[in-house]
């Protein structure tokens, strides 16, 4: 797209120079992924033969609000100071830039479809970092346009979304079309059901910390998500991802009592 960047150890991804002036987004070029990307199809179409009925082959791509995020403060942020000025001083700008990020990911999306991709999660991670008011102007409008363009040509195809530190704008990503809502773990399984409508799946939303814990500990959280979540189409996951350190004995028990769960669920009534 003409966003140059670079990924930095302990640091993240670094966008040099950052985006923030009209004419910069108005030299943004749209995506071709299959020109600029062509290694994701070729893994995605690897893995899907692969894998064949045993397993999903999933997709991932960055949402609107955090990709901007990324491009205009040049790297991440606790504060999200750049970008927020941008919001309130210079509105349009930042929603030409969000509608150009929004349908360049859409087309990636297709792309990781065609390419193998049977489930697509979107994660806006810093949308979490917006008040509700402000999420509803910069955020869900541009994830609704990923998610319309999509569907329009891809409509079996289930999209996740994800957005850490969630809880204050749940029903608004039920609003949004998507079809499950990734949970993190500051709000409850069956809170969180409760507040999204029936049609929506949820994923979710163990605290990645609790792999520290015991092996007795993870299964009993596990028990209780899932229990939780009954009734509801469910996707055992953590609420965010595995943090750097964590046992790998205990991400075994974690991914072996997630395949035994019905099971045990049943020897506990």
């Amino acid at each position: 797209m003409g966003i140059d960047f670079d990924i930095i150890e302990s640091k993240g991804p670094i966008i040099e120079p950052a985006i923030r002036s009209q004419a910069q987004v108005d030299a943004l070029r749209p995506l071709d992924p299959a020109e600029a990307l062509p290694f994701v199809g070729e893994v995605l179409g690897r893995l899907r033969e692969a894998v064949g009925n045993q397993a999903a082959v999933l997709g991932f791509v960055g949402a609107p609000w955090t990709l901007a995020a990324y491009a205009v403060e040049g790297k991440s942020s606790k504060t999200y100071s750049v970008i927020k000025a941008m919001a309130f001083r210079e509105p349009a700008l930042l929603h030409q830039l969000l509608a150009h990020l929004a349908d360049s990911i859409a087309t990636y999306v297709r792309y990781q479809i065609d390419s193998g991709a049977q489930v697509v999660q979107l994660f806006d991670s810093w949308a979490g970092q917006l008040s509700p008011i402000d999420y509803d102007v910069f955020a869900a409008p541009y994830q609704k346009r990923v998610i319309d363009q999509v569907k329009a040509t891809h409509p079996d195809t289930p999209l996740i979304l994800y957005i850490s530190g969630s809880a204050g704008v749940l029903e608004r990503m039920g609003r949004t079309g998507i079809d499950i809502v990734s949970l993190d773990w500051t709000v409850d399984m069956a809170d969180g059901i409760a507040r999204l409508p029936e049609h929506v799946g949820v994923q979710g939303n163990v605290d990645p910390g609790l792999l520290f814990g015991t092996p007795a500990a993870i299964r009993d959280r596990i028990l209780d998500t899932v229990r939780k979540a009954r009734g509801r189409r469910h996707i055992l996951n953590l609420g965010h991802g595995i943090l750097p350190g964590t046992p790998e004995e205990n991400a075994r028990v974690f991914f072996e009592t997630g395949k035994a769960v019905h099971e045990l669920l049943g020897a506990a009534v």
